[in-house]
């Protein structure tokens, strides 16, 4: 028995190693600036949760929390997690000693042929023991395989957080697409009411003899043209909504009366410290969920190294055997048992080996998948910088026209009235200023789409609750 002790004390110093490549996290390779002009500073957790703030729209907020708290792809999501969690779990205590009870009473009847001399055939042995069995870990699977499932676990932990940042982008840009449209609608409606008014001015000059039916038609073919643009901006519009409801886990219909009243896109967006590439690519869910798979795949090689050699288990029973019940813990009755068990599957080398070389293409496949989504990363970020200067740019100049058609067309009607001027010049007027308007409405909320789609390159969601006690709810 001390023989036993002193093996097994060996095999525990000896647990030290682990087989394998240990995990070296790759070098973040990044340019030390965007080539587009930005704000330098890097966006600070702080300044994330304040972010949506900047809107000034309470209901905005309000179905953020929603979408975080009760999407349902959300909840499927975090179910993964804790599956993975569970695993990591169970892993760990794979790494722990196997402990176990049992009891037993039997009663035999023995045939003549085996009944001791001079005693009858029925024998009764009662029984009580406690067992354990342990893995001697020495070349490290068991830990190999709690590093991989740990890695794992916390891939899961950033495929949650990209999915919280993708779903809060989806419910901002649906949302500020909503205000666009009803903003778009409302162009629509007061040009209608202004046709309507034209085409009366035009029936009355009609009817005094001063115009033709020539220009009543076309007067009228403008006012239908006009008023068919406003179902499809309608339906548009219920499409956001349906869309809204079920980001945050409702039924299409159930926030149509909530979002009916018409809002007004915002003409100032919040400032976004954009930061370094290194600061966004640290920041970013998906670059640390490729870097996560990476180490897992990694500890998969070792894993699969350690079956290359032999698998050493301590087994130990201590328990107590009688014939009669009243004699289970007496001194004669105790029954111990330590036990040293050695496998190795060494005929199997090719298949191990096999193994071993697929689990280091993985982990190859995992370094090149990183460093291309660290690459996508980089290019996504650079094109939302470009396209959100650009479009503050281009609605500075929609503003402008959109400005001066209003003028044209007011003194086009004026003009009409007045017989200085034909109505052609009256409906090319207008037709200039309803694209005009819709053309800056478009670009307003195309403004506001591209700060939403920078915020989601370069930040994440805030957590449930954030966003609506930011807004002193």
């Amino acid at each position: 028995m001390p023989k036993m002790r002193l093996i097994a004390s060996s095999f525990v110093l000896l647990a030290g190693c682990a087989v394998g490549p240990d995990y070296q996290p790759p070098a973040l390779e990044a340019p030390a600036r965007f080539s587009t002009e930005h704000n330098q500073q890097s966006f600070s957790a702080a300044e994330e949760a304040r972010f949506w703030r900047g809107f000034g729209d309470p209901l905005l907020a309000q179905l953020i929390d929603q979408t975080l708290t009760a999407n349902l792809d959300l909840q499927a999501a975090l179910t993964r997690y804790q599956r993975a969690e569970a695993l990591l779990r169970g892993s760990r205590s794979e790494q722990l000693p196997t402990i176990g009870t049992g009891a037993s009473a039997a009663a035999l009847h023995l045939p003549e042929s085996e009944r001791p001399a001079g005693g009858d055939g029925d024998i009764e042995r009662f029984r009580i023991d406690a067992n354990a069995s342990w893995e001697l870990d020495l070349f490290g699977r068991l830990r190999r395989a709690t590093e991989a499932q740990g890695a794992r676990l916390q891939a899961s932990e950033a495929e949650l957080d990209a999915l919280r940042v993708a779903l809060v982008g989806q419910l901002a840009s649906s949302y500020f697409e909503l205000r666009g449209l009803q903003q778009q609608l409302t162009v629509a409606q007061r040009n209608v009411t202004l046709q309507q008014d034209s085409l009366v001015i035009v029936s009355a000059r009609m009817d005094a003899g001063r115009s033709t039916d020539f220009d009543v038609l076309r007067a009228r073919a403008q006012l239908a043209s006009t008023r068919a643009v406003v179902p499809r901006l309608e339906a548009d519009i219920r499409v956001r909504m349906h869309r809204l409801a079920v980001l945050t886990g409702q039924a299409p219909g159930q926030l149509v009366a909530q979002l009916q009243p018409a809002t007004a896109l915002p003409t100032v967006t919040p400032a976004i410290p954009v930061g370094s590439p290194g600061d966004v690519l640290r920041r970013r869910p998906d670059v640390r969920q490729a870097e996560r798979q990476l180490a897992a795949a990694t500890a998969d090689i070792g894993v699969a190294t350690a079956d290359l050699f032999p698998r050493f288990s301590l087994d130990a029973l201590l328990g107590t055997v009688a014939l009669d019940g009243g004699d289970l813990f007496s001194a004669g009755a105790e029954s111990r048992r330590v036990a040293l068990g050695i496998d190795w599957t060494f005929l199997n080398f090719g298949r191990v080996q096999a193994r071993i070389d697929a689990e280091d293409a993985d982990a190859r496949a995992a370094l090149a998948d990183y460093r291309q989504v660290v690459l996508e990363v980089l290019e996504e970020t650079e094109n939302r910088l470009v396209r959100y200067q650009h479009s503050q740019r281009r609605t500075a100049q929609l503003e402008t026209a959109a400005e001066a058609a209003q003028a044209a067309a007011d003194l086009a009607r004026t003009r009409y009235r007045q017989g200085y001027i034909g109505y052609f010049e009256v409906l090319d007027a207008e037709r200039e200023q309803l694209a005009s308007d819709q053309a800056l409405s478009q670009g307003r909320t195309d403004t506001v789409l591209a700060m939403v789609g920078l915020y989601r390159t370069l930040a994440g969601a805030p957590a449930p609750g954030q966003a609506v006690s930011q807004q002193g709810r």
